[in-house]
């Protein structure tokens, strides 16, 4: 684990990443905040393209609470069936759902206790729509932005939780609504976990990472 970066390094690294992309988007296919509440909950052990690919023909026609449910379990399965620990994923879609008609009219909440309360759905889960939905700069840590966070001591911790909290404390307010992009894409791309691609870096100079390949 790398040191935790001082305020003028990060703020270096940040302006670089706003200057290379200035509004990074998420890479999961999604048409309200009810598909991204699904396509976030069933990318769980999944890759974002394999969840897209699922997906893509099940969102045209159960893009509701309310149409979910007329689907029903068995063909939400037949959809899903290509992705991880799809039965038990299906489930809590089902069961998100009905809460969401039942308790909520329909609608995805807009706060991370409420939507943490429906199956299946979890603090990452629950960040991510915050932050890409309603637009509030809440943190979802991943496998990338803990190895990245780690790595290069933009936001340095033990667990996911002490990593969230580095991004709150360490990265410029004028950063938040998009820094977990920005590190998530980095991860993905760039400083991947075995083979970091360092000659093709942005941040190379400013990184203490002392393993960079060339």
């Amino acid at each position: 684990m790398a040191k935790q970066l001082d305020y003028h390094t990060i703020h270096k690294i940040f302006t670089r990443f706003h200057e290379a992309d200035a509004a990074p988007e998420g890479e999961l296919h999604h048409t309200n905040a009810y598909t991204l509440v699904v396509a976030v909950a069933l990318s769980a052990q999944a890759t974002d393209v394999g969840v897209n690919r699922a997906t893509e023909k099940l969102f045209q026609i159960a893009d509701t609470p309310a149409k979910m449910l007329a689907l029903g379990e068995d063909k939400l399965i037949n959809h899903i069936k290509t992705i991880g620990l799809y039965r038990n994923k299906a489930k809590n879609v089902i069961k998100l759902s009905q809460i969401l008609v039942d308790q909520y009219d329909g609608q995805v909440p807009s706060s991370r206790a409420a939507l943490q309360s429906l199956p299946g759905v979890g603090r990452k889960t629950a960040n991510v729509v915050l932050n890409m939905w309603w637009k509030h700069p809440a943190q979802a840590v991943d496998t990338h932005i803990f190895r990245v966070g780690n790595r290069t001591g933009i936001c340095p911790g033990k667990d996911v939780d002490q990593v969230e909290r580095a991004i709150e404390d360490h990265i410029p307010v004028e950063f938040q609504q998009h820094a977990h992009h920005w590190l998530i894409l980095h991860g993905r791309y760039i400083c991947k976990a075995r083979k970091p691609m360092c000659g093709n870096c942005l941040i190379r100079d400013l990184c203490p990472f002392e393993d960079k390949t060339l």
